[in-house]
């Protein structure tokens, strides 16, 4: 963890009850810093909704215990519509143990008509939702959000709530092109998520969600793995939406600074007898470094499933190699990479564990059960 990462969060804690107070943000809620006791489950279902691609000949399998349904056509009753495919991820989560279930949105896209049109096409229920959980303050994982709210808000819990990592989920991102410029990156505005009476719940302890999940909260980095470049955070005044923030001496002088994703949590559930499921949406903090995460927070060390988004696409050859290599270690039941893992993550994930890979596509359905 470096100097500046350690200093914001030493001022952070005085400054972001402040802050919100200044800045009229009633509806946010911080989760309690306590332990938490890490529930089990009998059963989860990830269902993707929106990830870069749809294979309708992708095939069903069964590795390892999980099984894992084919997206199949999926395709309107009058062939007129499909699934729609973007950059970006959204995950329908469903557990139970025994007779109690719990439904999640994990993520929502980059853009609304995305995922509402494939909510309808997969005939996912948006009424039977009991939390949404945002992973971590990138366009492509929160655009789709607020178009969501306003199409389903009527339908959802009155008191559903908003979890996300922390308090960076909210200030300005850009990204820089190949020219030296900076393109427009986005910004999440709690306003209009508490415009649609939702609260929000910042998790940057590790926090029970809806007594089935657990967040790992700010993630440790004490692997070998490193953030790769992609963003940067404005942290001019005029601009940020975050209420904290400017501790270093380039945020103090209102520079764009590189993105180091303080903010990042995984989503994890506790499979009984057979393990961790650590859902990592995008990984920019480090997969490896995630996994770890879970295992402390939780106590359990077996690791059942490592799924998402593990943002390697991106990662040279050598470096690919390694961190695979990493992961093999933690002896993952099956691996099962979307998003920004990279084709190249999964040709080397199969070089290495053959047995434990599994592909999927918007559409797919996995199952993890007791």
């Amino acid at each position: 963890m470096t100097a500046d990462i350690r200093r914001r969060d030493f001022l952070k804690t005085s400054a972001a009850f402040a802050g919100m107070a200044a800045a009229g943000f009633s509806c946010v809620e911080v989760a309690s810093a306590a332990p938490i006791q890490v529930p089990t489950v009998d059963r989860l279902s990830i269902r993707v909704l929106v990830d870069q691609q749809h294979d309708q000949f992708l095939r069903g399998s069964t590795v390892n215990g999980v099984v894992h349904e084919g997206p199949g056509p999926a395709r309107s009753a009058d062939a007129r519509n499909v699934l729609h495919n973007e950059w970006g991820l959204s995950l329908f989560l469903e557990s139970q143990r025994e007779q109690d279930k719990r439904n999640i949105l994990l993520d929502f896209g980059y853009t609304s008509p995305a995922i509402i049109n494939n909510i309808g096409l997969l005939k996912v229920d948006p009424a039977s939702l009991n939390a949404l959980i945002v992973s971590h303050g990138h366009i492509d994982h929160y655009g789709g959000l607020i178009g969501f709210l306003e199409q389903y808000r009527s339908v959802l819990p009155p008191d559903i709530k908003l979890y996300a990592g922390g308090e960076d989920n909210f200030c300005h991102r850009v990204s820089r092109a190949s020219t030296g410029q900076f393109g427009e990156g986005g910004i999440l505005d709690r306003k209009q998520i508490a415009a649609q009476k939702v609260q929000t719940v910042l998790c940057e302890t590790p926090t029970v969600i809806e007594g089935h999940a657990f967040t790992t909260g700010k993630i440790k980095r004490n692997s070998v793995e490193r953030v790769l470049p992609n963003t940067f955070v404005d942290y001019k005044p005029d601009s940020a939406g975050c209420d904290y923030g400017h501790y270093t001496a380039a945020e103090l002088q209102g520079n764009f600074v590189p993105d180091e994703h303080v903010h990042e949590h995984a989503t994890c559930f506790n499979i009984r007898g057979k393990g961790l499921v650590v859902i990592s949406s995008c990984g920019h903090v480090g997969i490896v470094n995630s996994v770890r995460q879970a295992q402390e927070i939780s106590g359990v060390q077996k690791v059942h499933a490592v799924v998402g988004g593990f943002h390697l696409g991106p990662a040279p050859a050598d470096y690919l190699k390694q961190i695979v290599g990493e992961i093999k270690k933690l002896e993952p039941d099956v691996v099962i990479p979307m998003h920004c893992s990279g084709l190249n993550f999964l040709l080397e994930a199969r070089a290495q564990m053959p047995d434990n890979v599994i592909n999927v596509s918007t559409g797919s359905r996995l199952t993890f059960s007791a």
